[in-house]
C-alpha cells in the first residue's frame, strides 16, 4: 500500500489551478482493497486524504460545482445501498422487458452543458465505487430470476475511465459465463484500444452516443470529436463487436438541420453501407430531463441556453414539444433511411 500524502494546500487559488484528480478521497474501510490499490498506482502524485463515508465530501453543502467540474477530485468508496436498479422511464430500453441500469461511478469524467447530473449531483467531484465483486453477485442474483438487460455505463462514462479502472474488463470477463446478462456500454469515448483488446462477446453492446462536431465543440467539454469516435465505432464493428450508434439526445439550436445532416455525411463517408449495415441498431430521440432536475440545473447554470429553453413539462419530464420532437426526430430517420431499415431504429417515447 502506497504511503498517504496529506501534504495537502487547501487554497481556493491552487485549487482552482489542480489537475484533475490531484486529490483523492478514499474511504478508510477500503484503503487496502485491491481495487482501489490498483486505481491509486496511476496516481503517485496525487494527495490521498482518508475519509470516513463519501457523502461526507459528495453531498456536502456550498460546493461550486461548477468549478469543480475543471478540477475535480476522485472519490474511492463502497457502496452499500442499492446496486441495480429498473430502467428511468426517459432511457430508451430497446425493447427489453427487463431493463435495469447500475452505477459504478457517479458524475462523469466528461462535462456535457446539458447533462442531467448536473441538476442531479450537487458537486463535481466523481465517486468510484470499488466492491465490483458486490455488484456481480447482485447481477447474478439478478439474472437467477429472470433473463436481464442491464445498463453499465448510464450516468457515467466508464469506457474514459478504463484505462485506470479496468471495470469494462471485468465484467467482460465476468458476463462470459452469465448467459441470462445483455450488458449495455453507453460512451462518447475514442476507446479504439477496448475495441481491440476485448473479444467479442453477443451480448455486450457498446452504445457510441454520436453528436455534430459543433455539438461536440461547443457544449460536450473534455469528449473527442466526431471523427475520433468513429474511428472507435469502425474499430468496434470490424473486431466483431456488437455496436449501437446513440443520436441522443438530439439538440435543438439555430442551424442544427445542416449540422445533423453534415453529421451522417461523415458517417456515411467512413463507415460507408456497408459499415452501416453491421450496426447492431440505432437510437434516436431529442432532449428531455426530469423537471426536478431541470429545476436545479436552471437555478445554477442561468446561461445556459440549452436547458433555459421552454420545454413541455409532463409527467414529471421536460421535452421539447410534440411538433418539434417530430421534425428533428424523423429528420434524422429520413437521413439514416437510405441505407438503414427502420426496424433497426428505435426512438423514446414517454410513457402514455
Amino acid at each position: 500500500m502506497p504511503p498517504l500524502s496529506m501534504n495537502c494546500s487547501s487554497s481556493a487559488a491552487e485549487v482552482r489551478l489542480a489537475a484533475p484528480f490531484s486529490h483523492i478521497y478514499v474511504e478508510e474501510d477500503i484503503l487496502a482493497h485491491r481495487q482501489t490499490q490498483e486505481i491509486l498506482s496511476h496516481f503517485r502524485d496525487a494527495c490521498i486524504i482518508p475519509i470516513h463515508h463519501y457523502k461526507d465530501i459528495f453531498n456536502r453543502g456550498r460546493q461550486n460545482a461548477a468549478l469543480q467540474r475543471r478540477s475535480p477530485s476522485l472519490i474511492l468508496a463502497r457502496n452499500t445501498g442499492s446496486l441495480i436498479y429498473p430502467g428511468a422511464p426517459v432511457c430508451q430500453d430497446f425493447g427489453e422487458k427487463h431493463f435495469y441500469y447500475t452505477s459504478l461511478c457517479m458524475n462523469c469524467p466528461f462535462d456535457c452543458d446539458y447533462c442531467f447530473l448536473k441538476g442531479m449531483y450537487p458537486t463535481g467531484n466523481l465517486v468510484l465505487f470499488v466492491n465490483t465483486d458486490d455488484y456481480l453477485k447482485a447481477m447474478d442474483d439478478l439474472c437467477s430470476r429472470h433473463p436481464s438487460y442491464l445498463c453499465l455505463s448510464y450516468d457515467t462514462d466508464l469506457c474514459a475511465l478504463e484505462s485506470w479502472t479496468g471495470y469494462i474488463h471485468f465484467f467482460h470477463d465476468a458476463l462470459i459465463t452469465r448467459e441470462n446478462l445483455t450488458v449495455e456500454v453507453r460512451t462518447k469515448a475514442a476507446c479504439t484500444d477496448l475495441m481491440t483488446d476485448l473479444s467479442p462477446i453477443s451480448r455486450l453492446i457498446f452504445a457510441f452516443t454520436l453528436s455534430p462536431d459543433y455539438v461536440a465543440r461547443t457544449w460536450e467539454h473534455r469528449t473527442p470529436g466526431l471523427s475520433a469516435r468513429l474511428k472507435a465505432v469502425k474499430t468496434g464493428l470490424d473486431a466483431g463487436h456488437p455496436v449501437r450508434l446513440c443520436f441522443d439526445p438530439m439538440l435543438f439550436f439555430p442551424g442544427w438541420k445542416q449540422h445533423y445532416r453534415d453529421m451522417i455525411e461523415t458517417l456515411l463517408s467512413t463507415l460507408g453501407e456497408e459499415g452501416l449495415s453491421r450496426v447492431r441498431d440505432i437510437s434516436v430521440g431529442t432532449f428531455r430531463i426530469s423537471g426536478t432536475y431541470l429545476k436545479t440545473f436552471r437555478s445554477q447554470y442561468p446561461d445556459n441556453p440549452l436547458v433555459q429553453y421552454p420545454f413541455r413539462l409532463k409527467d414529471g419530464y421536460a421535452c421539447y414539444p410534440d411538433e418539434l420532437a417530430e421534425e428533428m426526430e424523423s429528420y434524422l430517420i429520413r437521413l439514416l433511411s437510405p441505407c438503414v431499415d427502420e426496424n433497426r431504429i428505435f426512438r423514446w417515447e414517454a410513457e402514455p
